[in-house]
């Protein structure tokens, strides 16, 4: 975004999930071990980077979220809640999921998927819903949607680790094929 433009909600949440999930370092910005970063620290390192936000503009954006990709400790930081490519630990522990979760993806992954599972690609965690309508928005972002149904239970039985987010994304490390039924066969 060119200095001096006003930036829209979500222009602003790109740029979040950018910075707070992938990319820090594009403009000088530290997290914690926890992936929490100081909000008037994110907002100057913006400004320094063409960005104009406020930290009223900032809090805005994560509160209103309808995705709700971002929290506010209350205590000035915010962090993203899930979809982090660089090392942080979240600070969750880990809960029993329901006994089946939901996975939505584009019908042109579905043969990786029965060959490898779901594993997390560039992602530090594999990313699954408590809906079918949920997990079939997120795969319309990638193409002709399908969803995958995820036997959570069994896996958790079996000793797969999950944690929950503050947003209700369900995380887990990988979900072998075996524990994934397929729409068709």
């Amino acid at each position: 975004m060119r200095r001096g433009t006003a930036a829209t909600h979500e222009a602003i949440s790109r740029f979040l999930s950018r910075v707070l999930r992938h990319e820090p370092q594009t403009i000088g910005l530290s997290l914690d071990a926890q992936g929490w970063a100081r909000i008037d620290e994110l907002v100057e390192r913006a400004r320094a980077h063409g960005m104009h936000l406020t930290r009223d503009l900032v809090v805005d954006v994560a509160e209103t979220s309808a995705k709700q990709h971002f929290a506010c400790d209350g205590a000035g930081r915010i962090r993203a809640n899930h979809g982090h490519t660089v090392p942080i630990d979240l600070g969750i522990e880990p809960s029993e999921p329901p006994v089946i979760l939901f996975h939505g993806t584009a019908t042109t992954s579905v043969a990786a998927i029965r060959a490898e599972g779901l594993v997390p690609g560039r992602r530090r965690y594999v990313h699954l819903s408590a809906d079918a309508v949920t997990a079939t928005s997120v795969g319309q972002r990638h193409g002709l949607p399908v969803v995958l149904r995820v036997a959570a239970g069994r896996m958790w039985a079996a000793g797969f680790k999950f944690v929950c987010s503050t947003s209700g994304v369900w995380l887990t490390n990988a979900v072998p094929a075996e524990f994934i039924q397929f729409p068709w066969r």
